[in-house]
């Protein structure tokens, strides 16, 4: 009985050991910056120091090497994704290099554009590592194996079974698990906007934009000025309030299709006779961000749709504005332009349901 319990503890520890050799660290996402309290990471950085600590001498003479693979996914473009993803894994080895004493040369990294927003830490254990109940186990599959592969043999073709594979197996459900994981959350992103065609004619525009997801989002953008010279006989004052919903389309997501909606109003005198009024329309936008940085992209964007306006005609004489009739306008065509500076400021996840 007491054999049984403690050959039934050194296979549980035995496996406990295989499981552990595959390291997750979870990555903000759009963001290379490594946060030892965000997620499960802590928890995975002492158990992985505990490893590297029991094992240090076999990691540094180069006998037992940390395989680092950096992931990225939520940037527009492949080469985006990628560099992120180095930064990330670079982070990671140097809080190991840092605190445990180890060197470049202890690792071995790739890095990759898609799958997911982590770094994972891969550690091959020895085969002098193993309790004698793993090697028992271990006996055991191979027995298995050899007899199942028998009628192979026979035919000439023996498929071998290695431990680098019974790894890699774990590895792929561990990715597979956070993708899972992943599909479960939706990616919330605050972007403000400055609309710099407006800002040229001395007109301050700022806007606000939530990005639901990937494809859909929320804008809303605002302008306003008010300017008067030559003894208030020139004028050029005006305010705007545009929404707008847009969806993202293409595999980076930097295109898009939308509606929006705009008011506002206007007083123009730059001659003779001034106009003011109000007006309100809308129309279908189209546009491409360019991404400059992993925070900043320039906005280029149109819309095509229908705007009325009705305003009021003056002139000024001796101070006085006298008016001079009514009218109104009705234009089909390109009622919004613009090239606006986007920067992401706020980005977060909202929890799966599976973490409640």
């Amino acid at each position: 009985m007491l054999l049984s319990f403690f050959l039934l503890s050194a296979l549980y520890a035995g496996a406990q050991e295989k499981r552990d050799s595959v390291y997750e660290f979870r990555f903000v996402l759009q963001k290379d910056m490594f946060f030892v309290p965000y997620g499960n990471n802590r928890a995975e950085l002492e158990r992985l120091s505990a490893l590297i600590a029991r094992y240090k001498d076999a990691i540094t003479n180069g006998r037992m090497p940390l395989f680092v693979d950096g992931y990225c996914h939520s940037m527009p473009g492949e080469a985006e994704n990628k560099a992120v993803a180095r930064i990330r894994s670079n982070r990671v080895k140097s809080e190991l290099i840092l605190h445990l004493g180890l060197t470049e040369e202890c690792f071995v990294t790739h890095n990759h554009a898609g799958k997911g927003d982590w770094v994972t830490v891969r550690v091959v254990l020895p085969d002098d590592t193993k309790t004698a109940a793993t090697d028992e186990g271990s006996e055991k599959t191979k027995a298995a194996v050899t007899e199942k592969s028998a009628p192979e043999a026979e035919s000439g073709t023996v498929t071998p079974v290695t431990e680098a594979g019974a790894t890699a197996e774990n590895r792929i459900k561990a990715n597979d698990d956070a993708e899972a994981d992943d599909a479960g959350k939706s990616v919330h992103a605050f972007a403000l906007r400055a609309n710099l065609l407006r800002w040229a004619t001395l007109t301050p525009d700022l806007g606000i934009e939530w990005r639901i997801n990937r494809q859909v989002g929320v804008l809303v953008g605002g302008s306003w000025t008010s300017w008067s010279w030559d003894n208030k006989n020139r004028r050029y004052a005006m305010w705007k309030v545009s929404p707008e919903v847009r969806y993202y389309i293409g595999k980076e997501k930097r295109g898009f299709l939308g509606a929006m909606y705009h008011i506002g109003e206007f007083n123009y005198k730059l001659g003779g006779t001034g106009k003011q009024g109000d007006y309100q329309g809308g129309g279908i936008t189209g546009g491409y961000q360019l991404p400059l940085t992993p925070s900043l992209s320039l906005d280029f964007h149109a819309a095509l749709g229908y705007t009325r306006a009705e305003y009021d005609r003056y002139t000024v004489t001796e101070g006085v504005r006298v008016r001079g009739g009514s009218a109104g306008k009705d234009y089909w065509g390109i009622n919004q332009l613009g090239v606006t500076l986007v920067w992401n400021c706020l980005l977060y996840t909202s929890p799966s349901p599976r973490d409640s």
